[in-house]
């Protein structure tokens, strides 16, 4: 009887399998969260791209080519080549998941295949043994009633386990019809990624034509376009000049109030510190927007041997769109500069942030705001059909990049 058990245990490979599933299933949650991940990532960038069109053909009503033009065709080509890059990845992806799919169907066919031969080797086993003459004879044989107990419970388990083993052949059958249909699945949207990702490509290829055009209508126009420059450049560096005279006022302020409040003092390094705390976390200063020009000096986009320097970054956004503050502060200036209309300065403990080219201002100096409130709206240039602002951050004296303190969008 007991060579009778050891012929019949559980299947060989459960244990193998129940440690190759623990860690496939880790292996795929881990794999489901990058999947995801760049999910969000290409739903992100088709946002992003989508409202930059929509900034592109609002620019594009006036017929004359702008420089605003190049710079919006420029982001959007960036953003459609992290797309293009964001979709191949998800294709690798895809291509892995197959690639894991066909490995557990291949190891679940073999699993039923053995179920099924053990199963077989059962029913013939039992065939020969189970005859009623046959089970009462071995019963009636025994040497003792303990014995023939023994051997009574021993058929009952015998049935029960054969029972099981139909019962695990089933289940194996339906995890694989499962299996088969999660990869028929996966190849689908693998198909559907690769029509988008030729479809992107296209639409890349289309862009960058139009953008070589644009560059040639413009390259036309040097002479407008250095004018331009110029004053642009003039009522930046107007800017600078005003945001180094206030620091220096303010400095002198400090300095000479000997009876300054301890706890103004305490509360301006805190409110230094929360700042800096939260470099990379900024809230940006306008829902939406496109950033047109970048922080330091870089080369035009159009004039040759030509280079721009910015001390923030430009970011068009929708028509007249509210402004807001990055974070808890005090209006330390609310005044207007030629070409770049209305600015505003907020003073974060040690830190000011600076907000330019606005239209309506809501605030006024000394007024304390907080993270998120609206502090003037975008000014719109009918002209060029755009809303742009140039958005700086000065710690001291030192100007910083604004884009290595704001959030990822």
């Amino acid at each position: 009887m007991n060579n009778l058990l050891v012929k019949y245990p559980a299947p060989r490979f459960l244990l193998a399998s129940v440690i190759i599933l623990f860690f496939c299933f880790g292996w795929s949650v881990s794999a489901q969260t990058t999947k995801d991940k760049l999910n969000q990532d290409r739903q992100k960038l088709e946002t992003e791209i989508e409202y930059t069109s929509k900034l592109l053909n609002q620019t594009q009503k006036n017929k004359e080519t702008s420089l605003r033009d190049l710079q919006l065709l420029n982001s959007r080509i960036k953003k459609r080549e992290i797309l293009l890059n964001t979709i191949g990845k998800e294709i690798n992806e895809v291509n892995r998941k197959i690639r894991e799919d066909q490995v557990l169907i291949n190891k679940r066919s073999k699993e039923l295949k053995e179920l099924n031969e053990e199963y077989a080797r059962m029913i013939y086993y039992t065939y020969k043994i189970t005859k009623a003459q046959n089970r009462l004879l071995f019963i009636f044989s025994a040497k003792d009633f303990n014995q023939a107990y023994q051997r009574l419970k021993y058929y009952q388990q015998y049935t029960a386990y054969r029972r099981k083993q139909a019962e695990r052949i089933r289940e194996a059958q339906v995890a694989l019809s499962k299996q088969m249909h999660a990869l028929e699945l996966t190849r689908a949207e693998k198909l559907k990624l690769s029509e988008t990702e030729s479809g992107e490509k296209s639409k890349l290829d289309k862009e960058k034509l139009l953008k070589d055009r644009t560059v040639q209508d413009l390259s036309k126009k040097e002479k407008q376009l250095l004018a331009t420059l110029r004053t642009n450049q003039k009522a930046l560096q107007k800017l600078q000049k005003e945001i180094e005279r206030i620091l220096a006022e303010e400095a002198k302020a400090r300095s000479s109030d000997k009876n300054r409040d301890a706890g103004v003092k305490a509360a301006e390094m805190r409110l230094s510190s929360n700042f800096a705390a939260n470099k990379r976390r900024l809230p940006w200063p306008t829902d939406q927007g496109v950033v047109t020009s970048t922080f330091g000096e870089h080369q035009h986009p159009v004039l040759k041997y030509v280079k721009v320097n910015n001390n923030g970054i430009d970011i068009m956004t929708g028509q007249r769109a509210p402004v807001k503050a990055v974070f808890n502060g005090v209006v330390s200036k609310v005044l207007s500069i030629p070409n770049l209309n209305m600015v505003v300065m907020l003073r974060h403990g040690d830190y000011l942030t600076v907000y330019s080219n606005l239209d309506e201002v809501m605030v006024t100096a000394g007024e304390t705001v907080v993270t998120g409130q609206v502090i003037g709206k975008a000014y719109y240039n009918a002209d060029e059909g755009k809303s742009e602002i140039n958005f700086q951050i000065w710690q001291a004296k030192t100007i910083m990049n604004p884009q290595d303190w704001l959030s990822n969008r």
